[in-house]
């Protein structure tokens, strides 16, 4: 598993939003629980920026210690982009791992139960899987000037999370490819190979702005 705790941050704050306090713990804090009370998980990557590399393995250690876990977790710097970060951590996972678990640590509340799904369906049989939620909004594709081109059937489209499964010989060939993607479903698809969409959480929202942390504290109060 790896995960990407990024060095942006839309939140107004001086550290990466993955470090930015939820409830008094840090995102990543909440998203390696969430990672690590997964059974199926082996051993965790966290790529962290190189400023803060040393609380990442602070918080990584904290945790294992509150879940009693003796999954090993390695913390490894990031880099210049998001797929250069994701390719930096399947580097250096085990040689026993075959699924890999690529997951955002500003999608800090995902619960288990969507970590329990991507691993199954992955164990049986899909080569690429992501968690997604029907889009309830209506879309609109609009080209270079604002003006509305087409109305995608919403029905037909999913606003998709993380963690997304892979198997880990298909993830790597794609990276081996091209690592200059939104999210690693894309290099994969390019690859013609197809990716499955599992039932996605609510709870999986992206903290990005303020009020998204206003709205995660919400969740956490209510469970």
């Amino acid at each position: 598993m790896v995960v990407a705790a990024g060095s942006g941050s839309r939140l107004g704050a001086s550290v990466p939003k993955a470090f930015v306090p939820l409830a008094g713990v840090p995102m990543l804090g909440h998203a390696l629980r969430g990672a690590l009370s997964c059974t199926a998980v082996s051993e965790v990557v966290v790529v962290a920026p190189a400023a803060h590399r040393g609380d990442a393995e602070v918080l990584a250690e904290g945790v294992c210690r509150e879940l009693g876990s003796s999954a090993p977790v390695a913390v490894v710097v990031g880099g210049a982009e998001r797929g250069d970060s994701v390719a930096a951590g399947l580097a250096v996972l085990g040689d026993a791992v075959e699924i890999v678990l690529v997951h955002d640590a500003a999608r800090c509340l995902t619960p288990v139960a969507v970590f329990d799904r991507v691993v199954a369906a992955v164990a049986g049989g899909a080569v690429a899987v992501v968690p997604g939620t029907a889009v309830v909004d209506t879309i609109k594709q609009v080209d270079a000037e604002g003006f509305v081109v087409g109305t995608p059937d919403r029905s037909a489209l999913r606003a998709v999370q993380t963690p997304q499964g892979f198997r880990r010989d298909v993830l790597e060939r794609a990276h081996a490819v091209s690592s200059d993607a939104t999210d690693d479903a894309g290099l994969v698809e390019r690859l013609g190979e197809r990716v499955l969409v599992v039932e996605g959480d609510p709870r999986a929202l992206k903290v990005t702005t303020p009020a998204d942390l206003d709205a995660a504290a919400r969740l956490l109060t209510a469970t």
